[in-house]
């Protein structure tokens, strides 16, 4: 297929493009930004520029966005255009062009409210357990703009019969979180601990991408959220918030030796977890990589020094 991937330059469509052109698909990368797989540079919020690089595209994975990190550096105007315009102006190009699959890259951001995001601090009894039944409260701009996104591929969905699939991915991003100030982590140790609950490989994210893009037809629409599998269960969820190592060392006995081997520490409280079950049952897809894959890795590493 011809596909039109939006955001090729990104840490994401740099590992998604070679994927999907090892199967034998033409991938026209469309970023404001150039790079090895850009094609076109120019802006998803010109709709010019968006019929120019929808020309002969049989199908669309759509990537590109502001991100929350730019929230300092860009203003509220500009993840409007973007992330709203911009993607408006993707389905309507798309549904001119008569093609036939749309994958959206949303994000589980969108689901974090003020209450879950206060967690401990704020009294929380439990963890929150989130699927895609949680009902969503954007806490910023670009939560509110991703979620708007969404709700027009649903409307494009109903209205026009364009299916498309929402993979409401959770981090995956090689950069340090905003909030990691607040943790005496190192950046490697957090993003371990991070594969319990709501991370996942750049890899297993771009793989979710091609099976979205496979079965967008069958599907119809449908949103998931795409997650390494956790190893909790709904009923962890209050010891979660009290004392989470001593839940992980139910599920991983050995952990605490092979974290103590590099000097790391879990989190003393776990406020969310992100279940991929939905994506395991309808989408059929699961990452590869999770938190039992990082104990593996460690075992056969030399301790730090």
């Amino acid at each position: 297929m011809r596909i039109l991937l939006t955001g090729s330059s990104g840490w994401l469509g740099q590992t998604l493009a070679p994927r999907l052109k090892r199967d034998g698909h033409e991938v026209v990368g469309l970023d404001i930004v150039p790079g090895p797989h850009t094609t076109l540079v120019g802006s998803i919020a010109d709709r010019a520029t968006v019929d120019k690089a929808m020309q002969g595209v049989e199908a669309v994975i759509h990537s590109g966005a502001l991100h929350k990190p730019d929230i300092v550096r860009h203003p509220v105007s500009a993840f409007i255009a973007t992330n709203v315009q911009g993607t408006q102006n993707l389905l309507e190009a798309a549904i001119a062009a008569k093609v036939k699959r749309f994958v959206f890259t949303s994000t589980t951001s969108l689901m974090i409210s003020r209450r879950i995001r206060a967690g401990k601090k704020g009294g929380a009894k439990k963890a929150e357990w989130i699927t895609e039944d949680l009902a969503p409260e954007p806490r910023n701009i670009y939560g509110i703009t991703k979620l708007a996104a969404e709700q027009l591929c649903q409307l494009a969905y109903h209205e026009q019969g364009l299916p498309c699939v929402v993979l409401r991915t959770a981090r995956f991003f090689p950069e340090e979180d905003d909030m990691a100030h607040e943790i005496a982590q190192s950046e490697e140790n957090t993003k371990a601990n991070e594969f319990l609950f709501r991370r996942l490989t750049v890899e297993d994210c771009a793989e979710a991408h091609v099976v979205a893009l496979e079965k967008a037809p069958q599907i119809g629409f449908d949103r998931f959220i795409i997650c390494a599998p956790t190893p909790f269960q709904p009923e962890d969820c209050e010891a979660l918030i009290a004392d989470a190592p001593a839940v992980v060392e139910r599920y991983f006995p050995d952990y605490p030796a092979l974290y103590a081997r590099r000097g790391w520490t879990m989190f003393t409280s776990i406020d969310r977890v992100y279940s991929a079950a939905y994506a395991e049952e309808k989408l059929g897809f699961r990452c590869k990589t999770g938190f039992k894959e990082v104990l593996e890795s460690l075992r056969v590493q030399a301790p730090a020094r």
